[in-house]
């Protein structure tokens, strides 16, 4: 690892920019998520990844897609990893001894975790952890000055996941992304990765917006002209998808706001 170059891209350029600069600094490692790292495929030449030694992805699953396309095209093996800002942000992480396709690597040394129990959810639980990269806590508005400390140093990530028997950690759903419709827990997360593979180019959006007489109905938003509800439906049910997951309303925007989500201020 000594002396690798790395070229960090977190914000979204035009696709045919990055692997362009990728190829003229000659970066040996590319991050990015599975939307952007899709993108960059799709858009550059063989020899543009030529000096590429690791391409790391995060923040939303690796689809099967992306992975057969940068092994086909550059030979090159994506390595899927987690974190969260709270654990600095680095909690697990695939690497070329020790990786599995789908999960998101072991945990970094010194990390402890656990993993509770969350109703409605048969297998797994709410990933806690705990480690010398956990945040000292969140500052508040509306209690400035005062930092609240996780309990008993236990972080609560909020995701759900499986750790299975050699250490790697599978997850399941972000819990934020699991709703309750028509008796049944829906993952929004998982709507959203079916319609991927039917809108390669326009990456929707699918959240549970309030429903008088159901509690809550589930609204995908896409930049793909005509799209269609009765298209979405008629997708998932070829993919085997119940049909309570199906969104009751698609919309069609112009551009998608792709801003992170506020959040409280994490102090180290």
């Amino acid at each position: 690892m000594t002396g690798m170059k790395v070229f960090l891209y977190p914000t979204p350029l035009h696709y045919r920019q990055i692997p362009e600069l990728v190829y003229r600094i000659n970066a040996t490692a590319l991050f990015g998520t599975d939307t952007f790292l899709s993108g960059y495929g799709r858009n550059a030449d063989a020899y543009h990844f030529r000096s590429l030694r690791y391409v790391v992805g995060g923040a939303e699953s690796i689809r099967a897609a992306t992975r057969r396309l940068y092994l086909e095209r550059f030979g090159l093996k994506l390595y899927e990893g987690y974190g969260v800002t709270e654990a600095s942000p680095v909690l697990a992480v695939n690497t070329p001894m020790f990786n599995r396709d789908g999960s998101v690597g072991r945990l970094l040394p010194g990390i402890e975790s656990r993993v509770e129990h969350v109703a409605g959810i048969e297998e797994g639980g709410r990933l806690l952890v705990r480690g010398p990269n956990i945040m000292a806590g969140y500052q508040r508005a509306d209690n400035p000055g005062e930092i609240e400390a996780p309990p008993l140093g236990w972080h609560d990530t909020g995701d759900i996941v499986v750790i299975d028997r050699d250490g790697f950690v599978w997850i399941s759903r972000p819990r934020q992304a699991l709703r309750q419709h028509r008796r049944e827990m829906v993952s929004l997360a998982g709507v959203e990765e079916m319609a991927l593979d039917l809108w390669p180019d326009n990456p929707p959006a699918v959240l549970a917006a309030p429903d008088h007489r159901k509690g809550e109905r589930i609204v995908m938003a896409t930049t793909k002209p005509g799209a269609t509800r009765a298209e979405v439906q008629a997708w998932m049910k070829s993919k085997g998808a119940a049909e309570y997951m199906a969104p009751a309303v698609v919309l069609v925007l112009e551009t998608m706001p792709l801003l992170g989500r506020a959040r409280p201020t994490t102090l180290n």
